[in-house]
């Protein structure tokens, strides 16, 4: 009896322990949730949650309560909370329930609980502009209370399935409304109508799967098959009520994600800072000056308003990050920039002490929690800073040559332990882990001297900023030092949910 006694108190124990970890992974999640996440969340989980007890959710952890209750969510599944963090584009914060995007991807099919209809309206949302928002509702105007006031597309959305002029199988307001407004916004819903009446009773025969396969490669999406038991004389979609359902012989589709762009449209772009360190105890960076002044042009180009700051101490560069954290004023603003030129070692920067500044706790100043004002809005560092003293050694390829192996030239294994965990950031570094960036004493460094060059002719084509750091990436490569043996590697590290586009400049660019 003792020992039935002793096993029962170990499995309680475990079990205990377990459901701690499990609240814990919540608590850190919901933490890492900005408002506007937690109201995504709130609209996702509308098919699953009465309306009313969403309507008196205040956080994440209010969600969580609910799904939990209805048992959607529990310490053995977890599935359902990685999907609705898939579906908003927090994909940084899936590992901490053990998921990966990819992993969450190749089980869409046959655990997926957002109905198709439920998706589209998602999407729609968050390609709604504020200007288009008022269009909007300047058209519908008749349909709306008087004294109700918007304030988001997806407060909108809600209010149109309320009083029953939008369902998931009336969506004519909204094809009204997108013809007028934007046009390019039929397509999701096109897509949508297609793939809800796409597929019912099929025979199984080669060429009607080509059609079948043909048809949804058009919408954007592939075929998946369940592996239970296959109907040989049955295909069947899903349909919005359907989604996610076990049912024999299915066929299932998963909505197309589209990536959408941060909003760049507000009355003010956002803050740029540049710290210039040129003067150390022991060195002169020169050259630097020509980077700073250059980032200054191209910067106020783009429309921020830039501040510059020259030789800080360590000291001083954590007082400025203190300052520009507390500033109100980031609430009107789009987003944030920060770039720092300097000395480096891995993963840190130097102060004109000669004392070094952690990245990451640069970066940690401006995260949701700590920087409320910047919540779900992208912050970008470009550090120009060497990152320890090896050098990248020239490899003569010739066409068709074996790969050399550079593991032992690019290793960069501190590089993500240098940002935040959670969304909406991207840190640019000069060069990989463990070497060192090249600076011209006349003309600047290599890498931001790429960087305003490739801003000032990509933006203008209207290419996002992981497309423009692509382009320098492939400038710095090309580059060599005079004795034609020293090379460079520019590395980008973000979690950004979102393109990030800066909006394309009336003036020409300057130089």
């Amino acid at each position: 009896l003792s020992a039935f006694r002793k096993r029962d108190c170990c499995s309680s124990n475990m079990e205990d322990d377990v459901s701690l970890k499990f609240h814990q992974q919540l608590l850190l999640i919901s933490e890492n949730l900005v408002t506007e996440d937690v109201a995504a969340l709130k609209f996702l989980c509308i098919d699953l949650l009465h309306l009313r007890k969403l309507e008196c959710v205040k956080s994440a952890l209010d969600i969580f309560k609910l799904l939990i209750a209805q048992e959607y969510l529990n310490a053995e599944d977890t599935f359902l909370l990685a999907e609705l963090l898939y579906r908003i584009k927090c994909h940084s914060l899936l590992k901490k329930l053990g998921y990966t995007k990819e992993k969450v991807q190749e089980c869409l099919h046959e655990k997926g609980r957002v109905s198709l209809y439920r998706q589209m309206l998602y999407e729609l949302s968050e390609n709604i502009t504020n200007e288009m928002l008022k269009e909007i509702i300047f058209l519908l105007q008749n349909h709306l209370p008087k004294r109700w006031i918007t304030l988001s597309a997806l407060d909108l959305l809600i209010l149109l399935e309320r009083h029953g002029l939008l369902a998931k199988d009336n969506i004519q307001i909204l094809e009204d409304v997108c013809v007028t407004v934007s046009p390019d916004l039929l397509e999701t819903i096109q897509c949508y109508k297609k793939a809800k009446v796409l597929c019912y009773n099929i025979f199984s025969s080669p060429d009607v799967w080509t059609a079948v396969a043909k048809l949804l490669k058009e919408l954007g999406a592939l075929p998946s098959f369940c592996a239970t038991k296959m109907h040989k004389r049955r295909c069947v979609l899903l349909s919005s009520e359907q989604e996610g359902t076990a049912v024999d012989g299915a066929f299932f589709f998963s909505f197309p994600q589209t990536m959408t762009s941060y909003k760049m449209d507000g009355p003010h772009r956002g803050f740029c800072l540049i710290i210039n360190n040129v003067n150390f105890n022991s060195s002169q960076r020169k050259g630097s000056c020509k980077d700073a002044e250059q980032l200054e042009r191209v910067f106020t180009w783009l429309g921020l308003d830039v501040r510059t700051y020259t030789d800080l101490t360590s000291g001083d560069i954590r007082s400025l990050m203190q300052t520009w954290q507390q500033l109100q004023d980031h609430k009107d603003r789009n987003c944030f920039i920060c770039c720092i030129l300097s000395h480096g070692e891995s993963g840190a920067i130097y102060g004109t002490d000669e004392k070094l500044v952690l990245i990451r706790t640069l970066t940690s100043h401006f995260t949701a929690k700590q920087c409320p004002q910047l919540a779900a809005k992208p912050k970008l560092f470009f550090i120009q800073a060497c990152q320890g003293n090896k050098i990248q050694r020239a490899v003569h390829v010739d066409t068709d040559a074996q790969t050399p192996d550079l593991s032992s030239m690019q290793e960069s294994s501190s590089l993500f332990e240098t940002i935040p965990e959670e969304a909406d950031f991207l840190l640019s570094r000069a060069t990989v882990d463990g070497y060192v960036s090249f600076r011209h004493v006349e003309e600047g460094t290599w890498y931001i001297q790429a960087l305003c060059s490739k801003l000032q002719l990509l933006v203008p084509r209207g290419e996002d900023i992981l497309s423009i750091l692509t382009q320098v990436n492939e400038d710095v490569a090309r580059r060599v030092s005079p004795s034609g043996t020293k090379k460079q590697m520019p590395q980008p590290a973000y979690t950004l949910r979102r393109k990030f586009i800066f909006p394309i400049p009336t003036a020409p660019p300057p130089s």
